[in-house]
């Protein structure tokens, strides 16, 4: 991981070099869209409310949990004590984040989705919760993670979500191959070390098709994470990729006949 100053760094020259975030000097019609229709979309969802007390809820929750850490790629299990409070405040995806992956799924609706990383049900609730037909299967490693993120869909009275619980190296392959006729929209949130994001990324295309979107969380957190980025953005079958800093977006769609890249502030 980048040390605080080094990231502080890289933001600010990400946020220097990257497109004004309102569309102008955007030549790409699908990539106008995204900005003008997703990323600046303003309205104020209900659902944004519900999920953001349940977050405050776990801000102040002291229980303890004991926390089974597989340690990004490895297969020790390591074990630890933290309270819900720490996890919330440390690994929670902001409201930010959050809101746009609702945008993004009440946008493009897509039908069945995939997110490597639960934590405590936050960024699951804001996906699942665009579109309630929909079916969002999420993954976590750690069972008393699980448990509360499995109150945090009880409280929010979502019936749309199925949780996983086990180590992604063994589950990733088993959920594919049971649970999805087609994925249309994943999120890798889970191990950051450039080995198991490529492996996820490789498994997740076989169930890919022309219009399914994968989102790859902190694309700049660390080196690593900045190599299996670029490792991405080469993939044959990647035909446009959009940097949000804290979020990349990978799009395969064929219509796109060159590749594309794109820097977004946001």
């Amino acid at each position: 991981m980048y040390s605080a100053p080094r990231l502080a760094f890289k933001y600010l020259r990400y946020y220097l070099s990257s497109l004004n975030g309102r569309g102008h000097g955007t030549h790409s019609p699908f990539v106008f869209e995204f900005i003008t229709e997703v990323l600046n979309d303003r309205r104020n969802f209900y659902s944004y409310q519900q999920i953001e007390s349940v977050r405050q809820f776990l801000l102040h929750d002291e229980r303890d949990l004991l926390i089974e850490d597989f340690g990004a790629g490895s297969r020790v299990i390591k074990k630890k004590n933290r309270k819900v409070s720490a996890i919330a405040h440390s690994s929670l995806k902001t409201k930010k984040i959050g809101q746009l992956l609702f945008r993004m799924a009440d946008h493009y609706r897509p039908a069945y989705m995939l997110e490597i990383g639960s934590s405590l049900g936050i960024t699951s609730s804001y996906l699942a919760s665009a579109d309630l037909s929909a079916k969002l299967v999420t993954l976590e490693g750690s069972p008393e993670v699980a448990s509360i993120a499995r109150e945090t869909f009880s409280k929010l009275k979502l019936k749309n979500i199925e949780l996983v619980e086990g180590n992604f190296d063994e589950t990733l392959a088993k959920v594919l191959g049971t649970h999805f006729p087609q994925l249309d929209l994943a999120f890798i949130d889970g191990n950051h070390r450039y080995e198991p994001a490529i492996r996820y990324f490789q498994q997740l295309l076989e169930k890919s098709n022309d219009h399914t979107i994968i989102l790859v969380d902190d694309i700049h957190w660390s080196k690593e994470m900045e190599e299996a980025w670029q490792w991405i953005q080469r993939h044959d079958e990647v035909t446009m990729t959009i940097d949000l800093f804290f979020i990349g977006i990978v799009f395969l769609r064929k219509e796109f006949i060159a590749k594309q890249h794109f820097t977004i502030r946001f």
